[in-house]
């Protein structure tokens, strides 16, 4: 079942009542204001972008059980923080053992998989931006060694940049920066809810990563399995900027962009909402951590006007 993504940008106060998500908009205030109600099973993501909204404790914790992700978002409306169950599985201390277990080479074979994955992606939305082949990124794909030791994943990514938006000469990739940066960094966190969630529900432990390892990441694991996720965001950007690129971040826009829980992605010759193809990868994770897989679960991105 794929849960619901909600969003709030105008205040709002959030409460539990017979265990659905009641909510009283226009208002922060339980005594003010339309209400209705949500079931808190029903619920996946949950953004919150207005200093005016109030969530008690009792909505927080049965959002919590049911292992939904929530963000918070800062005076600048981008994402600013994420809360996720401490308590996803009922085998984590084993998972988190295995997880801890991993070797090092096994981490570097999953990195391989992870970057090829990402690459192959790529490719794959750069092809039909320029309508035409990009054998180079494809080589790279194939080229990337254990760990990737040769680091193809920074080359594949400056070509990729440097000619994702060719309407934009200038274009650089940032964390700040206006559109179409401003949509990816959105997106982007998202997407890293999305996967944190989907690790914490496998039972895996968000902050140790396979290959990112900054000390002070919390999603470090999150991080690393998003990587061939991404270029559904690029896609979605690109989409939303072929008419110009946006001078403001609208409501609309965002909208638009909290539809990335439920994008189509093939996985393992099956199409399913993006939300679903994390769980399943996240599951795949899993297993190789338990040697019981060697190989992760990751989606192969299809745009239909590429040969």
């Amino acid at each position: 079942m794929i849960k619901r993504t909600l969003y709030f940008g105008n205040p709002a106060y959030l409460s539990l009542r017979d265990r659905q998500l009641e909510v009283h908009l226009r208002q922060a205030s339980p005594s003010k204001g339309p209400s209705r109600t949500i079931p808190i099973e029903d619920v996946g993501v949950v953004l919150l972008d207005d200093p005016q909204i109030t969530i008690t404790h009792g909505a927080l914790n049965a959002l919590l059980e049911q292992n939904c992700a929530l963000i918070t978002c800062g005076t600048n409306h981008l994402p600013s923080g994420l809360m996720l169950p401490l308590d996803g599985h009922s085998l984590q201390n084993e998972r988190f053992r295995s997880q801890l277990d991993a070797s090092l080479p096994l981490r570097k074979q999953l990195w391989q998989q992870t970057v090829q994955a990402k690459i192959r992606n790529q490719a794959t939305l750069l092809a039909y931006v320029l309508q035409e082949p990009v054998p180079n990124m494809l080589a790279w794909a194939r080229q990337v060694k254990s760990g990737d030791s040769e680091n193809l994943e920074a080359r594949a990514a400056a070509f990729y940049w440097r000619n994702l938006f060719l309407p934009l000469p200038d274009f650089t990739r940032e964390r700040q920066g206006t559109a179409p940066n401003s949509l990816l960094n959105y997106g982007y966190a998202i997407l890293r809810a999305v996967i944190a969630r989907a690790l914490v529900s496998a039972g895996l432990l968000p902050t140790l990563g396979i290959h990112h390892h900054n000390k002070y990441n919390a999603y470090c694991l999150a991080d690393d399995i998003m990587e061939p996720y991404r270029p559904y965001v690029d896609q979605l950007v690109v989409e939303l900027c072929q008419d110009g690129y946006p001078s403001e971040f609208t409501k609309e826009l965002k909208a638009e962009l909290l539809t990335i829980p439920t994008l189509d992605v093939e996985l393992e010759g099956q199409r399913r909402p993006l939300m679903v193809a994390a769980a399943q990868t996240a599951s795949s994770l899993q297993q190789c951590f338990a040697g019981k897989l060697r190989t992760l679960a990751y989606p192969l991105l299809r745009c239909d006007d590429v040969d």
